[in-house]
């Protein structure tokens, strides 16, 4: 184990479209980890309204800007022995490249605990990202990582309409979209550009209407590797999977789709050279069952918070004592009080997550939803069955629904439409086509939302 005494933990910064209370929820674990093993916690966040900024979570506290000269003069005057980047979300992997790229961590020999700063730069530039997919031989979308309209003009127009823009070192699809034209691409590129920390946007041919699979991974410094859970986004490929509604444990991955997926998930975290907690997306074909690795985060992310919860594996507080040196089989979990953190946990319930969109307070806001982030939280919840889960999230909504119920409408055209394209009300008009007679196969064709779903939705229609 290193002879870790004090470590710098960064936070997330103001709460934010795309990167909201759950990085508390991490940060707060890791304080509360790290103290447990007798290390001085220091902790920097500009968010005073966060339980993480309390004392009794870390023992020393600074509550200011999360900026690079900030932290480096925090850096001179604690002389901390490790910096946590991964539990503050995306601003704390930009802040530890920042840091490391001006020469700070090394002066002051400060050691990045958990995923080393290489490992940060391969899952979150692009082009990094992609050529080690390429090495491993896990597939990939045709893609390729650039830094102008022109070239991005040129990619497109060698891999074909639509291509879905992804800009490097953001967070909750900042600054992307997806784009079906060279006027859409010039507008979409130009903002990725912008907001991409290095300037770099990844074109990548378009798989929407695809399945979107999520694996949470954790791997320690031996090489022990387990998935956390699986989790299932029900809203297809061309919806963040902040946006979309989600699902654990997946629930129509075959025995054989699971255990490729999962194998796949563990072979990508170790060449990734990750120790800790690691989120990795995956698209699925509906009918061929061909899998593409779409993004692996590699910290703690939202979709680490619901599987924690979903689990009850306190995923946050075992990276923590991973990134110091702990291995699984040394840390107890704290929930079963009898099991180690190697063991993978198993669930025989069902897991709810439907996000909550601010749409309510900003009446005339574009209510479309898609690869850029614009929801402000969301809602969990747990049933015996899915039915059960659903009408539970739909209740925990706050949205003046007492479940699962459709919006009114009768005429057929308006309700197309509005499956067509992915609004907050989406779910709903769901509704009101089972109740028109629409039937599953059709209502499928034009959401692209998995028959098994539709169908268990169909289930409380037909029986409320």
């Amino acid at each position: 184990m290193y002879k870790i005494e004090k470590v710098l933990i960064i936070g997330s910064g103001p709460i934010q479209i795309g990167q909201a209370a759950e990085f508390d929820y991490s940060g707060s674990q890791a304080c509360l980890s790290l103290r447990e093993e007798g290390i001085t916690t220091v902790l920097v966040n500009s968010n005073p309204a966060t339980i993480m900024t309390e004392l009794d979570v870390a023992d020393i506290v600074y509550i200011e800007p999360l900026t690079p000269e900030i932290v480096a003069k925090i850096i001179e005057k604690e002389n901390p022995d490790g910096i946590l980047p991964t539990m503050g979300g995306q601003t704390g992997l930009n802040l530890a490249s920042s840091l490391a790229v001006m020469g700070v961590l090394k002066e002051h020999d400060v050691k990045v605990l958990g995923t080393p700063i290489e490992t940060i730069q391969k899952g979150e530039d692009r082009d990094s990202f992609a050529n080690l997919m390429k090495e491993i031989n896990e597939p990939i979308p045709p893609n390729e990582a650039v830094t102008s309209i022109s070239e991005a003009l040129e990619v497109s127009h060698k891999i074909g309409y639509p291509v879905i823009i992804r800009p490097a070192y953001t967070l909750g699809g900042g600054g992307g979209g997806i784009a079906n034209n060279d006027q859409e691409l010039e507008k979409i590129a130009g903002r990725g550009m912008q907001v991409s920390m290095i300037h770099q946007i990844l074109v990548e041919k378009s798989v929407a209407g695809w399945y979107e699979i999520e694996y949470e991974v954790m791997r320690d410094s031996r090489d022990n590797c387990i998935t956390i859970c699986s989790m299932e986004n029900i809203d297809p490929m061309g919806v963040h999977t902040g946006e979309s509604m989600v699902v654990a444990p997946a629930q129509t991955l075959s025995d054989v789709d699971n255990q490729i997926l999962k194998n796949a998930s563990l072979k990508i975290i170790r060449a990734l050279g990750i120790e800790g907690g690691c989120n990795i997306q995956f698209a699925l074909h509906p009918q061929t069952r061909e899998y593409l690795v779409i993004e692996v985060n590699p910290r703690v992310s939202r979709s680490s918070a619901l599987a924690s919860k979903a689990t009850g594996y306190p995923i946050a507080r075992v990276a923590a004592k991973v990134a110091i040196g702990k291995t699984l089989d040394e840390i107890p979990n704290s929930v079963t009080k009898k099991t180690p953190a190697s063991f993978e946990p198993s669930i025989d319930y069902v897991v709810i997550k439907i996000p909550r969109w601010p749409f309510d307070k900003f009446k005339d806001a574009d209510k479309e939803i898609g690869t850029q982030m614009k929801s402000t939280g969301e809602v969990m919840a747990i049933g015996r069955t899915f039915e059960e889960a659903l009408q539970k999230a739909v209740r925990s909504l706050d949205i003046g629904k007492d479940g699962f119920t459709g919006t009114g409408e009768k005429d057929l055209e308006v309700i197309k439409k509005n499956l067509v394209i992915p609004t907050d009300q989406r779910l709903f008009y769901i509704a009101d086509a089972i109740k028109n007679g629409m039937s599953v196969e059709e209502i499928s064709d034009l959401t692209k939302i998995c028959p098994f779903f539709l169908e268990k939705m169909r289930n409380i229609v037909v029986n409320s």
